[in-house]
């Protein structure tokens, strides 16, 4: 008759276990807590790193753009630009000519990445929350252009502009030109602007970016009714790679389509391999911290050696009794992670609502933390399978061992 399991294991861990197992199954126990909770924080602190990157390079680059395969500039009506806004998932766009310019402001100059816009870029871009002094506008009440530049850059070139801002000379390579020399004053073109604006996003942006109305940069650069990209925002949450396809078919084999993440390739990829790499080093980690149930589950089985023979010899087949042991290795890991991942969970709730862990020199007062599911579910499925493993390794030899030992000797 065989032994039921509920009898086998009231018998087997019915007597307290000894001290020093107790012991090792409580710093067992501990270790995996202390590696879940560990893995918690670290991803839910990539994620937040993550999330403050995109939200820095989304205020200025776009979530779709649209380039020519071929040459720097195509004619904006090449492409039916209305169509494209009617989109379902477009929510706004803006024609684009950028192109490298110098400005000079008396004394003081500096090259700039001279981007015309246009009206509709400031509120695609939400530029106006990234406004430090000055206003978003492009042009002033009585229509005469104005210009909005990165902090860094308006710091190089000494620019001040509230109150009466002096304005800025713009140069650039005159295209119609026949000889380009040091004698020829036909080889720049020269056009002032007035700055009435200071916006900062991030060190890149700051210091390269100079925003100016679409028709001021194309008539400088000699471009007229040509755009270097049509920039797009996308609705919130819409899929960006479906969209693109939409968008490819619209416009044809002509012209490059690609999200904000493609744009910002090697960041987003970095950003995604670093995080994953650090799972996995916190994953091997948590390996090393699962031997110690390993060791604590053989000490068990050693300890309880005599009764594994009694049960044995009152019908306790061996597949019960590597039930009975695999439940309590698996225990130990699932209870001591699962206790490390709701820990993990609280601390990174903690930091996300009150910002306990304060940074200096970012552009946020505490450190950014985001939780997400897939992260918690990655972890779950971690701890279980260390778990398993590390219960299934000693109670598959030992009792295997034991089971074969009464056998020979009955």
């Amino acid at each position: 008759m065989k032994l039921p399991l509920h009898i086998a294991r009231r018998y087997l861990f019915g007597k307290k276990k000894h001290n020093v197992i107790n012991l090792i199954s409580g710093i067992s126990m501990l270790g995996v807590g202390i590696g879940a909770m560990a893995l918690v924080i670290v991803l839910s602190a990539f994620n937040g790193l993550e999330d403050l990157v995109e939200s820095l390079y989304s205020t200025f680059d776009p979530d779709i753009k649209i380039t020519a395969k071929k040459g720097k500039t195509f004619h904006q009506d090449s492409i039916n630009y209305g169509q494209i806004l009617n989109i379902n998932g477009v929510q706004n766009g803006s024609r684009v000519l950028e192109e490298t310019a110098l400005l000079k402001n008396a004394d003081f100059q500096a090259f700039a990445k001279l981007k015309g816009v246009d009206t509709s870029f400031v509120s695609m871009s939400n530029l106006n929350d990234a406004i430090v002094y000055g206003s978003d506008l492009l042009y002033s009440k009585k229509g005469t252009p104005n210009m909005v530049m990165g902090y860094i850059l308006m710091q190089n070139l000494h620019v001040q502009v509230e109150g009466f801002p002096r304005p800025l000379n713009v140069y650039a390579a005159n295209r119609k030109a026949k000889s380009v020399g040091i004698g020829n004053t036909n080889a720049f073109k020269i056009k002032q602007i007035s700055p009435t604006g200071v916006f900062s996003i991030n060190a890149d942006f700051d210091s390269e970016y100079a925003l100016a109305p679409l028709p001021f940069a194309q008539n400088l650069l000699n471009y007229e009714n040509r755009v270097s990209a049509i920039e797009l925002r996308a609705d919130e949450g819409e899929n960006l790679n479906q969209l693109k396809s939409e968008i490819e078919q619209l416009v044809g084999s002509d012209y490059e389509v690609e999200t904000r993440f493609q744009l910002n390739d090697i960041l987003y990829k970095t950003n995604n391999t670093e995080k994953w790499v650090t799972f996995m080093i916190l994953s091997f980690i948590l390996v090393i911290a699962t031997f110690n149930i390993i060791g604590s589950l053989t000490m068990l089985i050693i300890d309880k050696e005599d009764d594994i023979l009694i049960l044995k010899s009152m019908g306790a087949d061996t597949s019960l009794m590597q039930k009975i042991f695999f439940t309590e290795g698996f225990l130990i890991s699932v209870i001591g992670g699962g206790a490390g991942i709701l820990l993990g969970l609280i601390v990174s709730f903690l930091q996300m609502q009150f910002g306990l862990l304060k940074v200096q020199g970012m552009l946020v007062d505490a450190y950014p933390i985001k939780i997400e599911l897939l992260d918690v579910l990655a972890i779950m499925g971690i701890v279980g399978i260390i778990g398993a493993i590390s219960a299934y390794i000693p109670t598959r030899i030992l009792i295997n061992r034991y089971a074969k030992a009464g056998s020979s000797e009955e």
